[in-house]
């Protein structure tokens, strides 16, 4: 007999066999096969072999949108100097060198020879350009999120109605209404949605959103929310400039996206197919730290400075801010006995906490993976990390991620840790479900 379960928007019968689940999956139009072991595949992925926790919130679904323009590291050098109409010998030279340094192949970015052509003062130095910039930028990150979430809702396999609340996070917008109710009203969302923004947080903001979801699940029941973010690298390019070095890291090193992710606690059986469940989440800042990353609005966009003490400071603090988050849990496990998704700010980062940690090389697979096949895209990139780890740990056919290790060995406790301005760091621990 089929149980009864009952959300807060209907009542709706789950199976108890393999052949019910079949016809109760093809009666609600999610394509679905039984495996020879009896377990039942819904979207293209397996159903989970870790079962979620009551009332602990979940990732049930995962987005991604790029721009059309994608740029090769090996052939960024020439185009950059050359659309920014720079001769400086030293400067291409730095770049080539930071290219080859940076870990990254390829990236996806918004800006366009067509762009640049319309809008000279974007590498006419000095030049106010914010307000044009603002434009591209918004709509921009508004299409990109609206094609992540509509991916994250495709896969998810419920009605768009059923999304609750709506989480934003973008650091290349400003703008009232914000992208918040642009992204609302383009994907259709019900007008009674709640809507949080999260702007200018940069590389942490997706760690952010994901705390922000988890507690909003948490205290609504039956919720269902739609984490979305979205940047773009438009609102701060601009020519190298030997005054300004970190413009020389931004060109070499960022790239666009979006991403999302669909959340909730108690996941539908056969209906919905959980990935990781989330424990707890901690945020912290380093006393002393607020200049380190430092970015300002300016006329001609925004001027981004980066210190060089960054790594050391993750070096020297991400063990503590690990340890506050463990703590709270009864878990007894050692650092390699847990997966490592980071938010890949760079090289240099991760070498930083796997050094500190003492973590084996392949902990951070599915990290060096992303940013070598995207970069890094800010507020997405622990979104991108997440999706490429539950990728592999379902063996999806469809993955496009060739990796030569099978990212972590797989274990079913983890942290997710991202950092940014402040210097701060978001950190949660979660299990892996598939």
């Amino acid at each position: 007999m089929a149980t009864m379960i009952q959300t807060r928007h209907y009542v709706q019968e789950t199976p108890d066999s393999v052949e019910e689940a079949k016809g109760f999956l093809k009666k609600v139009g999610i394509d679905s096969h039984a495996q020879p072991n009896g377990i039942v595949k819904a979207n293209g992925f397996s159903v989970p072999r870790r079962v979620p926790r009551a009332g602990k919130v979940t990732a049930l679904a995962f987005g991604k949108a790029l721009p059309e323009t994608l740029v090769k590291q090996e052939l960024l050098v020439d185009g950059y100097f050359r659309d920014t109409k720079v001769e400086n010998p030293v400067l291409r030279q730095k770049l080539e060198r930071l290219c080859k340094t940076t870990t990254v192949k390829t990236r996806y970015v918004v800006m366009t020879k067509e762009i640049l052509e319309k809008h000279p003062e974007f590498y006419t130095a000095g030049a106010p350009s914010i307000r044009q910039r603002l434009e591209i930028s918004g709509a921009a990150v508004t299409k990109l999120a609206v094609e992540a979430a509509s991916n994250a809702v495709k896969e998810w396999g419920r009605p768009i109605s059923e999304i609750t609340h709506l989480v934003y996070v973008s650091s290349s917008e400003v703008r009232f209404p914000g992208g918040d109710l642009h992204l609302a009203k383009s994907l259709g969302l019900r007008k009674d949605v709640k809507r949080v923004m999260l702007y200018m947080l940069g590389c942490y903001g997706g760690a952010a959103g994901l705390r922000t979801a988890k507690d909003l699940a948490e205290n609504n029941p039956g919720s269902r929310v739609l984490l979305a973010t979205s940047d773009t690298t438009i609102i701060g390019w601009r020519p190298p400039n030997p005054d300004r070095p970190y413009d020389l890291v931004g060109a070499a090193l960022f790239g666009d996206g979006a991403g999302a992710m669909i959340l909730g606690a108690d996941p539908l059986p056969i209906i919905e197919t959980p990935y990781f469940e989330l424990d707890c989440a901690e945020q912290s800042y380093i006393p002393g730290t607020e200049s380190t990353i430092d970015g300002q609005l300016t006329e001609d966009g925004i001027i981004f400075t980066l210190g060089r003490e960054l790594p050391k400071l993750i070096e020297d603090n991400i063990e503590e801010f690990c340890q506050g988050i463990l703590q709270k849990t009864q878990l007894d496990l050692s650092y390699n006995e847990l997966f490592w998704a980071v938010h890949p700010g760079g090289p240099a980062i991760l070498n930083a906490v796997e050094k500190r940690m003492e973590l084996s090389p392949e902990k951070l697979d599915c990290s060096r993976q992303v940013l070598s096949d995207f970069g890094n895209v800010n507020s997405n990139t622990i979104i991108y990390v997440l999706d490429y780890m539950r990728q592999v740990s379902s063996n999806n056919k469809n993955s496009s991620i060739k990796l030569e290790t099978h990212c972590n060995k797989d274990p079913e406790w983890g942290l997710i840790l991202a950092f940014g301005p402040g210097v701060t760091m978001e950190g949660l621990l979660a299990r892996n479900l598939v």
